[in-house]
């Protein structure tokens, strides 16, 4: 365990020097104006209450290890990652952020769905939640619902966010999967998911939107969609997660856009959570 510890704090001082030239520049979001049916503009509170909202019970979230929909001792280590990844992504203007690992079963989206419930309780932001594991999506199943649409047919124009996304609690929207895409990669890479997520951006204005995308080193899904965000989480899971996997990972990653951070999971002192300067 002090060996992984170890190795990830030198590989972070490593790149320092070597990562800060290939900072992502700040992306331009297509400009959107969500209208009513009599052609003028809503107000952003109108939109969110018009998502249809969602409950799921605490034993299944407890079930699932997600537990920041109430503040207390279990929530305390996702509440410090909270803060930690606001503070960072408000001072370098950033509002995209992806959440990966370098192997599948490390956690991601376990971190994913903690840190949507964990912003939602923050009653001044908006956090928008999406499921882009297309291979292996999962959300759905953390959160015990189904949406009425894939996410695909999101990503394709085939329907509106207003139709496909869900509301949990006032403040926190969940675009899931129905069932895996056959051809994720060609989705993610498509110039056509990048204007509706301009357009979801642009219209609903959330503070953050968290984007769980597949494990790093399994497939070419992660890298066809990094470049559309600001910065990426990456988790890897004590005494399973080997060195050069999660330097493989990190470097793959930070040819495309910024390293946030890494995230010990499954360590027990919780509080391991660490972040690039």
């Amino acid at each position: 365990m002090e060996k992984l510890q170890a190795a990830l704090e030198n590989a972070r001082k490593a790149r320092d020097s070597a990562t800060t030239a290939v900072r992502k520049k700040p992306r331009v979001a297509a400009v959107a104006a969500a209208t009513s049916t009599a052609g003028r503009a809503l107000p952003d509170e109108d939109l969110w209450a018009a998502l249809t909202p969602f409950d799921v019970s605490d034993k299944h979230l407890n079930e699932y290890r997600v537990v920041t929909r109430e503040a207390g001792p279990s929530a305390a280590p996702f509440d410090i990652l909270r803060t930690k990844v606001l503070l960072q992504m408000r001072q370098n203007g950033w509002k995209r952020l992806a959440i990966t690992s370098p192997m599948p079963n490390s956690g991601k989206t376990t971190t994913s769905c903690n840190l949507a419930l964990g912003l939602g309780r923050q009653r001044d932001l908006r956090a928008i939640l999406m499921d882009l594991d297309l291979r292996d999506p999962s959300i759905h199943s953390f959160f015990e619902t189904e949406p009425p649409h894939g996410i695909g047919d999101l990503l394709t124009g085939q329907v509106d966010f207003s139709a496909q996304a869900l509301r949990i609690g006032d403040n926190v929207a969940c675009c899931m999967a129905r069932k895996s895409e056959s051809d994720p990669t060609r989705l993610l890479l498509a110039e056509e998911t990048v204007d509706v997520i301009d357009h979801i951006e642009a219209t609903y204005k959330p503070d953050i939107m968290i984007f769980d995308l597949p494990s790093v080193l399994v497939n070419d899904d992660t890298r066809a969609f990094l470049k559309n965000v600001d910065c990426a989480l990456i988790v890897v899971r004590a005494n399973t997660t080997r060195y050069n996997q999660f330097d493989a990972c990190e470097r793959e990653i930070s040819e495309h856009t910024n390293v946030l951070g890494t995230v010990l999971n499954a360590y027990m002192n919780t509080n391991t959570i660490s972040e690039q300067e």
